[in-house]
């Protein structure tokens, strides 16, 4: 018996529509995007490749407070929110935000720099590896964002297209964070 590639392209729609809306209604109503073994975690450091070559580290960024989103080039809500997160950085960069995106797809760095390009792109753009989406659990959806105060601890987690205005309470919440005082500086001599 052969299936119609018709029927076949439907019900994948189907199955992709009830992951998403699983996923969606499973969260809680009216509460913090992030679930609670997610808040006040420490956000896992990693070494990614950015677009210019050079190894950047998360903990690169410590006593920043950082938007870290993992998207790719084929992902549209991740075109919607791109432009949102250019006018963000230059909004609340000067208050100690630094945005940084992390190339989840199979394109080439020189196709996800000319898309990044295309789109205007004011912050690093690092080429993704499937271990450092494991360690922020997974990445099961794209887009996925998460929201690290200056201490390094993940305040809010968003996992999907949100509005604007949440992306910017989830920034606020991470601005607000202090940054936290680490062994060593509490043990160097003052000058």
């Amino acid at each position: 018996m052969k299936r119609s590639p018709v029927a076949l392209i439907f019900a994948a729609f189907v199955v992709a529509f009830l992951l998403y809306a699983g996923l969606h209604w499973t969260r809680k109503p009216g509460g913090s995007s992030a679930s609670s073994t997610t808040k006040s975690k420490a956000a896992p450091d990693f070494s990614l490749e950015s677009l210019d070559g050079k190894s950047t580290r998360l903990s690169d960024f410590r006593g920043k407070a950082v938007l870290l989103n993992f998207w790719a080039t084929w992902c549209t809500p991740c075109k919607i929110e791109m432009p949102w997160f250019v006018e963000l950085q230059k909004q609340y960069g000067p208050q100690g935000l630094q945005v940084i995106g992390v190339a989840m797809d199979n394109a080439s760095k020189e196709d996800i720099a000319k898309f990044a390009r295309d789109m205007g792109v004011n912050y690093p753009i690092l080429i993704g590896k499937e271990e450092v989406g494991d360690e922020y659990g997974g990445v099961p959806a794209l887009p996925e964002s998460y929201f690290i105060g200056r201490d390094g601890k993940v305040v809010d987690k968003i996992l999907g297209l949100r509005g604007k205005a949440e992306i910017e309470d989830s920034i606020k919440k991470a601005l607000d964070t202090q940054p936290a005082t680490s062994q060593a500086a509490a043990s160097e001599p003052q000058k």
